[in-house]
């Protein structure tokens, strides 16, 4: 097979399912098995004494179990190229969240727009882990935004990351990691041992991600604020990677986030990233989608033409 379109043209078919479908909730998902197999090794494992260790043993297991299964899939596959560039694109769609993560955004806003505070407290509760019962119509934005910026690093602009450097195998190997810390990342009684590990390496993962992240929407948007604020503020963050997409989008805005909120009824107080405690507007929604979609696109973009440029200069 042709090593470029073996590289392309799964990005390409997967990010444009991905674009045109979203993940349908009733669809079967790769991310549900990986959810099955941490929670079976969970109840296995975190109990009794050292639970970091054995975390990490449950960590290390399954990333090193999904990169192997996908590395020797593809090259089993590899002498049938149709069916190898359809099972690569499949789970490339899987493997982006860019259209669900700004759909999810979008219903929380119509429905705080059009049936009110309640309704759009309940919509958002499905998407943040924080208490929403409280929330004004304003923090609800905020909250959206929030996330919409967090996500689009780890369920976007990562997985295309990986998958750059280490192809498909790397890219599943990404969502395991990110599932991982999703589900036992916490740092609180249940978690706080057993669940370190893979935190910390969800952390280790983002690190790059969150900083391209926030430079392509900095040079997208073309704004002096948005670096002043990730400069400013994107350190400060209690998460070593959230704060840089956060602080570029609340430059964008010219807007603030952050600040305390409840989590199981207890406050945290997050630091504010921004200075300007303004109100948002419905309609600033459209800009935030756009702005996601046009980072979406010129990652791809930008992966092909590097891609490209080393495999033509290995040949020359």
């Amino acid at each position: 097979m042709d090593p470029v379109l073996k590289f392309v043209l799964p990005l390409l078919l997967g990010y444009i399912a991905d674009l045109l479908l979203g993940d349908p909730r009733s669809w079967p998902h790769p991310v549900k098995v990986y959810g099955w197999l941490i929670s079976r090794g969970t109840r296995w494992l975190n109990r009794g004494g050292a639970r970091f260790w054995k975390g990490a043993l449950l960590t290390v297991t399954l990333c090193v179990a999904v990169y192997i299964s996908f590395y020797f899939t593809l090259i089993v596959l590899s002498g049938w190229p149709v069916v190898y560039y359809a099972f690569s694109a499949v789970f490339v769609f899987f493997a982006l969240a860019n259209k669900s993560l700004l759909q999810e955004g979008k219903e929380v806003f119509a429905a705080l727009h059009h049936e009110g505070v309640e309704a759009g407290r309940r919509r958002l509760s499905w998407i943040v882990g924080r208490d929403t019962a409280h929330l004004s119509p304003n923090q609800i934005r905020i909250a959206v935004f929030e996330s919409m910026s967090e996500n689009l690093s780890d369920g976007v602009v990562a997985p295309l990351f990986f998958y750059a450097v280490l192809g498909l195998p790397g890219m599943m190997l990404y969502k395991m990691i990110n599932t991982l810390d999703s589900m036992i990342g916490y740092k609180d009684k249940e978690y706080l041992y057993f669940g370190r590990f893979a935190a910390r390496l969800d952390d280790v993962a983002n690190f790059i991600p969150a900083r391209i992240t926030a430079l392509l929407m900095i040079l997208l948007y073309g704004s002096s604020r948005a670096w002043h604020f990730m400069i400013k503020y994107g350190p400060a963050h209690s998460s070593p990677n959230s704060g840089y997409p956060e602080a570029a989008l609340a430059g964008i805005l010219d807007c603030r986030f952050g600040g305390p909120n409840l989590y199981q009824g207890v406050v945290v107080n997050k630091p504010y990233i921004g200075e300007n405690e303004r109100s948002i507007e419905h309609g600033e929604f459209s800009k935030v989608m756009y702005l996601n979609q046009a980072v979406t696109f010129v990652m791809i973009i930008s992966i092909i033409a590097v891609k490209y440029y080393f495999i033509w200069t290995a040949q020359q």
